[in-house]
């Protein structure tokens, strides 16, 4: 379903149509005296109080036979995520009842000039709207046209291109995302990042002779048992007339995950097209940084491969010499994710000597035991940065929760043949083990984040601000870490 926002002063009429009112709670209507007559106002009391006990935020009645009216009751409080909830409710207000042109009197909306409601609103309304049906062979052009009739403030104006940017950047994560991996496949998914140049993001692909050239063993290792390569890519943004060093994001993508030899169920199979999600949240989180000229300098890193049971394929029991000059014995070859992620973050640190790191992965099904699809695993070597991304997840609804890490888990991974093995064979704290490894690679003590995704980047049901499948949860979450805390 496609949205299209118009921006008016002034309603023609107040007679004909789909007319939007915000009412305060529980429906009061005492300031849309701007827009309905006082005898409207009187009918749709009569109605109103005839509908005891309203536990909808959003009903609709008809006060003539050409206009109908939808109330939606602002309750007092609203953070700025309910705001946003509250858009999408009313998104899926209009799909229900078909509503194909509607407009929303801004006008009759009473709340503290700071919090930009309508802005919120939209925002959510338009996250809400996102389906993905390209693969679909009959196609509809379903259009909802929304007017927006009132003045518009200047809080409203300056936030636009805010909002605009977030919703390029998530909705590009979830195109990503929901990609089939016969489609996105590493090949492909490296074409489509030097697309992102014309954004002004600097884009580097580093591809197997050059990581081979470099010595990321652990990387190329996952992807060598696939017909398709294995590339490191590099995003850089620079929005700060400083030279200071930039925010680094990291993320997994692993195009499609068989689990390679050590292969995984058939059941749910499908599903492992999503292993890539912690690379595309890097990716839409840097486009929007683009789109809406951040004022600041940041650079994401994404290792893209295809973990694949072939003839060529890592076995159980190879030991690779990662980019940091550490070995690994790989025990279990679905456990890939973190080698990926061991180079990439390596070489992010080296490279770009970066303030701090932040590295996001679908890495365990152990936190979607112990978290669900509620919050994010949150794992770090630094108290501040842990709280600043805690507080970021509060104001946005993407929630993250932080889990330990502590040097006793380290024996959990420690190898006989070599530095470190890749999985805990003893049992128990799956996710904890699996950061634990990946901050053996954080070489120079950088401040770093490690955000296990695995139960948010993927719905099989509707979320507030989604309608199932990719979530494209993370880029809200870390562009406002980023405007709290460096812009």
């Amino acid at each position: 379903m496609t949205v299209q926002v118009l921006y008016k002063n002034k309603a023609k009429s107040s007679n004909s149509g789909v007319i939007a009112l915000f009412t305060e709670d529980k429906f009061e209507i005492k300031n849309t005296k701007v827009f309905l007559s006082n005898s409207q106002i009187l009918y749709v009391e009569k109605i109103l109080k005839n509908k005891k006990n309203i536990k909808e935020n959003i009903i609709s009645l008809n006060i003539n036979e050409k206009t109908t009216l939808v109330l939606i009751s602002i309750k007092k409080d609203l953070k700025g995520f309910d705001v946003e909830n509250l858009g999408a409710e009313f998104y899926n207000f209009i799909k229900k009842n078909s509503f194909k042109d509607v407009s929303i009197v801004t006008s009759t909306l009473k709340t503290k000039p700071g919090k930009d409601f309508i802005g919120r609103f939209m925002h959510g309304l338009k996250l809400k709207s996102y389906e993905f049906n390209i693969y679909k062979s009959k196609k509809t052009k379903n259009i909802i046209t929304i007017s927006l009739i009132g003045k518009q403030t200047s809080l409203f104006l300056k936030n636009k291109l805010k909002f605009k940017a977030l919703e390029e950047g998530t909705f590009y994560t979830r195109d990503l995302v929901s990609e089939p991996g016969n489609i996105l496949h590493p090949d492909e998914y490296a074409k489509r990042l030097l697309k992102l140049k014309k954004y002004g993001l600097k884009v580097n692909v580093y591809n197997e002779k050059k990581m081979k050239k470099l010595g990321m063993n652990a990387l190329l290792g996952v992807g060598q048992g696939s017909i398709r390569g294995s590339y490191l890519v590099t995003i850089e943004w620079k929005g700060s007339k400083s030279k200071s060093k930039p925010l680094g994001f990291v993320g997994k993508g692993v195009c499609f995950d068989t689990g390679g030899i050590s292969l995984k169920p058939a059941r749910f199979m499908e599903d492992m097209t999503y292993d890539m999600a912690g690379s595309a949240v890097v990716v839409g989180l840097m486009k929007n940084f683009a789109i809406r000229k951040a004022k600041i300098n940041a650079v994401g890193v994404v290792g893209l491969v295809e973990n694949m049971p072939g003839g060529n394929a890592q076995r159980p029991g190879d030991i690779v010499k990662s980019y940091s000059g550490k070995t690994i014995e790989v025990l279990n070859t679905d456990a890939e994710g973190r080698l990926v992620l061991a180079d990439a973050l390596t070489f992010t640190e080296k490279k770009y000597k970066p303030q701090l790191m932040v590295d996001l992965a679908t890495l365990t099904g152990a936190i979607i035991v112990c978290l669900g699809s509620e919050y994010a695993g949150l794992f770090s070597n630094n108290d501040k940065l842990s709280k600043q991304i805690f507080d970021a997840g509060e104001k946005v609804d993407e929630k993250v929760w932080r889990l330990p890490l502590h040097k006793n888990y380290d024996k959990l991974m420690n190898s006989k043949n070599a530095d470190m093995q890749n999985i805990n064979y003893v049992g128990g704290a799956g996710s904890t083990t699996a950061a634990q490894f990946l901050q053996r690679f954080i070489i120079n003590k950088t401040p770093w984040a490690h955000l296990d995704i695995a139960g948010m980047a993927f719905s099989k049901y509707a979320g507030a601000l989604n309608s199932g499948g990719a979530t494209g949860y993370g880029v809200r979450l870390l562009n406002q870490f980023v405007e709290d805390n460096y812009e």
